[in-house]
């Protein structure tokens, strides 16, 4: 896969899955221009075709199982 120059923007709420509509975790931008969207179960069932058609994929998954930080605690 080749890395875009331009880091991409991190996916919000509003980013939907191209698939189903659920809230997209991946962004999927294509060797021949444009992107696609995707939940993370759509994400993991067209991986492998997904990876032969892809300049990058960034994979925000990970903000699935992060656990967020107790309440009352600072963040410094």
């Amino acid at each position: 896969m080749t890395t875009v120059l331009t880091p991409a923007s991190p996916l919000t709420a509003a980013d939907r899955c191209d698939r189903c509509g659920a809230q997209a975790y991946l962004r999927v931008v294509l060797t021949s221009g444009g992107e696609l969207l995707f939940c993370a179960h759509h994400g993991r069932k067209f991986e492998p075709e997904l990876k032969k058609i892809a300049a990058e994929i960034q994979d925000e998954t990970g903000r699935l199982t992060d656990a967020p930080a107790p309440a009352g605690e600072d963040e410094r």
